[in-house]
């Protein structure tokens, strides 16, 4: 592969990870919301097995075998079956509007890039220039976890996190070894079963998964 064809593949690679993360932001159907999580977990193995070309890595591969088999399949899957046990289509009543939710990821955003360009310096390559965009995953991630208020929403907001987190580490590293990211992906994949559970249980004791229903828990 030519300097330039990375660089390119790298670069839409990269746009479609940000893209998606901003459509969750826009978007209010959590059926939606689960499919970009599928588009953005697809973008994470590519990515994974791009570098994985270019550092001719077979680990490189596994991994991105393995980011795309649990982001892509395992977890939108276990999403699924907790949105249809939930009965719930949509995020009603965030804590920010759409307007205003837009308008603070193009903030995080431009703070991600403000806030990379020191390590972009140190190193300066194709890869780590993209830095910034696993960087403003990770802050759009911490967004919707402090703005939704619904259970999966915040399933949502924490596995964005991770896959901002993820991004990063391949930006910044070339790749994480593939015993690292099999542990980092088991402990997330572990939070998420705990929060279906956690919704189901919401969902039998006050016939919703708003987390403002967790209020009411009193000895």
């Amino acid at each position: 592969m030519t300097d330039t064809g990375y660089v390119q593949i790298l670069d839409l690679v990269c746009g479609g990870i940000l893209l998606t993360a901003v459509l969750m932001l826009w978007r209010r159907e959590l059926a939606a919301i689960v499919r970009l999580l599928v588009v953005q977990g697809v973008l994470l193995a590519l990515l994974a097995a791009l570098m994985g070309v270019r550092e001719s890595s077979t680990e490189l591969f596994v991994v991105a075998a393995g980011v795309l088999v649990l982001k892509a399949i395992v977890l939108p899957a276990v999403l699924r079956r907790v949105l249809r046990d939930s009965g719930e289509a949509r995020e009603a009543e965030p804590l920010v509007n759409v307007t205003a939710s837009l308008l603070a990821a193009a903030l995080l955003t431009l703070l991600a890039y403000g806030l990379s360009r020191p390590l972009v310096a140190l190193a300066p390559s194709p890869t780590t220039r993209a830095l910034p965009v696993g960087l403003a995953v990770v802050l759009l991630g911490f967004f919707v976890l402090v703005t939704r208020r619904r259970a999966l929403s915040q399933v949502v907001g924490f596995l964005l996190l991770d896959n901002g987190i993820t991004a990063t580490a391949f930006l910044a590293t070339a790749g994480v070894p593939l015993v690292v990211e099999l542990g980092v992906s088991l402990d997330v994949l572990l939070v998420v079963l705990v929060m279906q559970v956690l919704a189901a249980r919401m969902r039998l004791s006050f016939g919703r998964t708003d987390l403002d229903g967790l209020r009411e828990l009193r000895d």
